[in-house]
């Protein structure tokens, strides 16, 4: 691509001050980057060109087109902010900032920081703890991520950018290493195409996905591309024959419309076959139109002639002209059975909701020129992203930002109701706290119990959509700790834990600090581990001293579970845990992986992932199919609403368990023993021996268990779970005789 084909191709409004200013941004870029190759062997420049022509095609600002073009000359070049800020001012540099990734984390931990706040710093910050070169990369990409996300929040163009970027570079994947492409594809599936839905740019969308899904799971892509490619000419046929019969119905009721054969693509055809766990051939609705009409009224009178003349399919029919998407999406979706005895998808919408459909909140700029009708919605929709976003302030470490975003903004949605009938959006997943925390932060704060539908609810229920919630409060009062507590599942969302570790924050140190102590001496005694030093734990996690230590665990900033999977890792904790515990064998199974607690069953890989040894592994337990294993950043397991079917497993040689004595305090009750062992098995966990007393002038029963586990994380969270069932009083290791 050369320079006068993207001239040509910039948006007709442009003025001759905007070309120029496109122009001269050309000529920086071309220097800067000038011997530079990209790894295809195509001179870098290339890259620049094809991200400032998406934008272009968007029909971006002439500053976006700029941006687009130098967006990678800070990060890769000589060309440095205040030179970009001298020759095309403030807003180009602040653009081209926004997308530049980090090059290299800060070294300053907390202490260090503390230290400089006092005037005792060094000349340069010791770091703390020594990283892996992958876990280096992979707080670096988070940090990277983190750094796009706050721009967006202040300049949605930013993201936008990115997306081109990350379009290009998805397209000219091919010419990278196998493990870099599967890596960036996956990213891409997780993080960048459910963020170009959210902002409803559709184009970008459907393409990211098809390109990732393309290296994620090669050998679905290329099963459906082959089978899509073998009946193309008869589906063009056939959809050109349908297009023409609706257009003669149409016509014959005075309605002038546009109507096209809509593709379907890759990526949706699998989700589609996943969703209805049928193959390729089964799938009978991979066909569709698209009816564009003049105004609203029109649309809805094309549904009526379309239903009238063809026979719907029940349960298909979506308003979202009336019930738009969050992303501002509107279109009337349905689905009828056509003539020739097959089901056909039906899109009706006008033409504006066409471009909002295209392009999203690129629309906005795309009509920039003309009366400015889409302002409102457009401020209305970064408002609402905003908000998303609002919890990024009180989080610190950009895993936890970067995990936050992919389940509060980026994942699947569920939609409920106020006692007033209000509708309330929130994440899959979702219970009554995050539901209380997004109305109002008192209502969160001084929540006691829920009604979902009338009937009360416990805290952990996960809402569904249509659920309508009421909300029971104290007249005063906080938070549980509790509410943090990862194992016991009570709060989704990132905003609603943000608002809870603020509430504690505002307590007192020393209340903190005393809280802290209490928890971390209570998991240790329950764990049966005993002289634990905290000194490497709180280095670790760079915190100053012990003391700093238990202050961020009794205010939440520090989760419990963090600190066990810490301990699980470190020599001093597994030597006092095998010391104290008994091997036993693990059960093994084929294909290279294990599961814990389960004997002879079988194992297949998930093409949705395919994960590969030595990632983060977790299995599901289908019906009839054994277990299949996905990555644990899965999509698809990401949304896994019956938690009870993942079960725990792990690579390569089966990983050795010890057999570790566990005693559970209860009050008897119909149904204790059951629950327990449920409780167990979830966690993917053997029960070798057990043994069973109830006190007939208590009616206390005392439960004593073997376990097979693996490490004292696992104990902790089957301790957890099990304190966490109804009459248990306590559950906890301890040492027969």
């Amino acid at each position: 691509m050369r320079i006068e084909q993207l001239l040509e191709r910039l948006p007709s409004y442009y003025t001759v001050a905007d070309r120029a200013l496109v122009e001269r941004a050309y000529r920086v870029a071309e220097k800067a980057h000038e011997g530079q190759k990209r790894a295809s062997g195509e001179p870098y420049i290339q890259h620049c060109l094809a991200v400032a022509d998406i934008l272009a095609e968007l029909r971006m600002p002439p500053a976006v087109v700029a941006a687009g073009l130098l967006h990678d000359t800070v990060e890769d070049t000589d060309v440095t902010l205040d030179d970009l800020r001298r020759d095309f001012g403030d807003e180009v540099a602040s653009l081209v900032d926004g997308v530049t990734k980090l090059v290299s984390l800060p070294r300053v931990s907390r202490a260090d920081q503390a230290q400089a706040e006092d005037g005792e710093a060094e000349d340069e910050a010791e770091e703390l703890s020594p990283q892996s070169e992958w876990e280096r990369k992979r707080k670096l990409a988070n940090e990277s991520l983190r750094k796009t996300f706050l721009a967006m929040s202040r300049d949605i163009r930013v993201v936008i950018i990115k997306l081109a970027d990350r379009l290009h570079n998805m397209r000219t994947l091919a010419s990278l290493p196998p493990e870099k492409q599967r890596r960036i594809a996956q990213q891409t599936l997780d993080i960048f195409a459910p963020l170009a839905n959210r902002l409803g740019i559709w184009q970008i969308k459907w393409e990211l996905e098809d390109l990732a899904f393309r290296y994620v799971n090669p050998e679905a892509y290329k099963d459906i591309a082959r089978k899509l490619a073998e009946r193309r000419t008869e589906r063009e046929r056939e959809l050109e024959r349908v297009s023409e019969r609706i257009r003669q119905v149409l016509a014959e009721a005075g309605i002038r419309a546009k109507i096209y054969g809509r593709p379907k693509h890759i990526y949706s055809i699998y989700r589609k076959m996943q969703r209805k766990g049928v193959p390729f051939e089964s799938l009978r609705d991979i066909r569709g139109v698209r009816i564009i009409v003049d105004d609203i009224p029109t649309c809805y009178t094309v549904l009526g002639v379309v239903h009238t003349r063809w026979k719907p399919i029940p349960g298909e029919f979506d308003d979202y002209i009336a019930n738009p998407k969050d992303n501002s999406y509107q279109s009337l979706h349905t689905a009828v059975l056509f003539e020739d005895g097959k089901i056909l998808e039906i899109q009706i919408r006008t033409q504006e909701m066409h471009q909002r459909a295209e392009y999203g909140i690129a629309a906005h700029w795309r009509y920039k020129e003309g009366d400015g009708k889409f302002d409102e919605d457009f401020e209305r929709k970064i408002n609402w992203l905003r908000q998303l976003m609002e919890w990024q302030q009180d989080v610190s470490d950009a895993g936890e930002f970067v995990d936050g975003m992919k389940t509060d903004v980026f994942g699947d949605r569920i939609y409920v109701f106020t006692p007033r009938g209000d509708i309330i959006d929130l994440p899959a997943g979702a219970t009554p706290i995050d539901f209380a925390y997004h109305i109002h932060t008192e209502i969160g704060h001084r929540c006691r119990g829920a009604k979902v539908n009338g009937k009360l609810v416990p805290l952990s229920y996960k809402l569904k959509t249509g659920d309508q919630v009421e909300i029971l409060t104290a007249r005063r009062g906080g938070p549980s700790r509790d509410w943090l507590n990862p194992n016991l599942e009570l709060v989704k969302t990132q905003r609603a834990k943000a608002k809870i570790r603020q509430w504690f924050k505002k307590q007192a140190r020393e209340q903190n600090l005393a809280h802290g102590k209490a928890v971390l001496e209570r998991e240790f005694k329950r764990l049966g581990l005993e002289h634990v030093n905290l000194e490497p734990l709180a280095k670790y996690f760079d915190y100053r001293s012990v003391d700093d230590l238990y202050v961020a665990v009794g205010c939440g900033d520090l989760s419990l579970n963090r600190i066990i999977n810490r301990l699980a890792e470190v020599d001093q904790a597994k030597q006092a845990f095998h010391l104290s515990a008994k091997p036993t064998r693990p059960v093994e199974t084929g294909d290279e992986v294990t599961i814990m607690g389960l004997k002879g069953m079988l194992i297949h890989r998930a093409k949705c992932c395919n994960p590969a040894p030595g990632d983060p592994i977790v299995g599901y337990i289908t019906r009839g199919r054994g277990a299949t294993i996905h990555r644990q950043d899965c999509p698809n397991i990401l949304r896994v609403q019956d938690k009870g079917r993942l079960v725990q497993v792990s690579w390569g040689v089966p990983t050795q368990a010890y057999a570790v004595p566990v005693r559970v305090r209860a009050y008897d009750r119909e149904g204790l023993m059951k629950d327990v062992a449920v409780a167990i098995a979830d966690e993917g966990v053997n029960i070798e021996k057990v043994q069973v007393k109830v006190s007939d002038k208590t009616g206390q029963a005392i439960i004593d268990l073997v376990l097979s586990v693996r490490d004292i994380a696992q104990l902790s969270r089957v301790l957890t779970r099990l304190e966490s069932l109804p009459n248990v009083l306590e559950a906890f290791r301890y040492r027969p005789g």
